[in-house]
């Protein structure tokens, strides 16, 4: 309609969050890998007298986030066997899509990169390149283990050159398949050349407890990016941060928008710091359910089930009328019923739940698939 606008936008679809809230009510929304657990009553009080005390709303927040960096450089230390992390090596985003968006911005815009992907991941990395006009080249997956064909990888990197890949992003583990990054995948990202920059999302490190951050000093192209929206259940604060070489780092601190974290945010992830013990206290409870739901999953003869190192698992058809409609039916089946799950891949991926909502959705799915599905 309006000639003002840019025309490769016209075929792509905003971003659609969750049903209106009056209809969620009634639902087990287990369709966002958010932690099913709230902050906790005694931390909401803490952080109401911490805004009654210490925020001003006539001031802008603290646009430096140096406490906070402080806090998150200590947390990633304990973790990097000696190797010593310093806020240098922090930039805070708001949510992880900000960072994702800054690191396009440093490095592709202009026609200057391209993006490499590997299918199915994280939708974000194509949707927020494609708003800024730069290409995404994808590199196809192993069907039987969800690895990433590195011949095919290879190839992508080879033969793009008018833009070349500039930016490698890697999922570990993958979101939404749930398998980490295998010996043979890692040591391929160890030989990406100085420039590339290889991002290594660890949204779900603290269920995994597996990662490459002590990985850094060797790479300098590496960049590691973290979230509180998973197990620190602060996803409606929107707080993520990225790990990286302080010239990154600078980078990123340049591109993005001042002041972009609310000083609400920004207290609430302190105290996430402060009291993590409390918080990430949920996690055994949280990965012995997810172990339940694979087991008894495994029950059902009709449904693919791959192995899980994260807060959901991704189950497939093993139907032989493997059309895209058999496993979106069976998500709006299971919406009919009361379960929100998220169909991607081909497949659908089921957040962990309490251990309510997934007795509700190994019965809803038992259901469904011994029926007429």
């Amino acid at each position: 309609m309006f000639d003002f606008l840019r025309s490769d936008l016209a075929n792509l679809k905003s971003y659609t969050s969750h049903l209106e809230s009056k209809t969620l009510l009634n639902l087990d929304r287990l369709d966002t890998n958010e932690s099913p657990y709230d902050f906790p009553s005694e931390l909401k009080v803490e952080l109401a007298r911490a805004y009654q005390n210490r925020l001003v709303t006539n001031r802008y927040p603290d646009g430096s986030h140096e406490e906070l960096k402080d806090a998150i450089a200590k947390y990633v230390s304990q973790s990097t066997r000696g190797r010593k992390i310093t806020a240098a090596n922090i930039s805070i985003g708001n949510g992880s899509d900000e960072l994702i968006r800054s690191l396009l911005i440093a490095t592709c815009l202009n026609q200057e990169g391209a993006i490499l992907i590997a299918n199915p991941t994280f939708s974000m990395y194509s949707v927020l390149a494609q708003t800024l006009g730069i290409p995404c080249t994808i590199a196809e997956r192993l069907p039987d283990t969800f690895e990433i064909d590195l011949e095919s990888a290879k190839k992508a990197i080879a033969t793009s050159q008018n833009p070349p890949i500039r930016v490698i992003f890697i999922v570990h583990p993958n979101s939404p398949t749930a398998n980490t990054l295998t010996d043979r995948e890692i040591e391929w990202l160890k030989s990406i050349p100085q420039e590339i920059l290889v991002v290594i999302d660890e949204a779900y490190f603290e269920f995994s407890q597996t990662s490459l951050v002590e990985e850094l000093p060797q790479h300098a192209n590496w960049t590691i990016l973290r979230t509180f929206s998973k197990a620190f259940r602060l996803a409606a604060l929107r707080v993520g941060y990225a790990i990286a070489h302080p010239e990154i780092v600078e980078t990123l601190e340049k591109v993005r928008l001042p002041y972009n974290l609310s000083s609400f945010s920004l207290i609430a992830a302190r105290m996430a710091m402060e009291r993590r013990e409390i918080l990430l206290s949920s996690i055994p409870q949280l990965l012995a359910e997810r172990d339940r739901l694979l087991e008894e999953l495994a029950k059902m003869p009709q449904l693919k089930i791959w192995p899980s190192r994260a807060n959901f698992v991704y189950i497939s058809s093993t139907r032989s009328d493997t059309e895209d409609k058999g496993m979106r039916s069976l998500a709006e089946h299971l919406k009919d019923r009361g379960t929100l799950v998220r169909y991607t891949g081909e497949g659908l991926r089921i957040t962990v739940g309490t251990t309510g909502e997934n007795q509700h959705t190994l019965e809803r799915l038992h259901e469904i698939v011994t029926g007429n599905w």
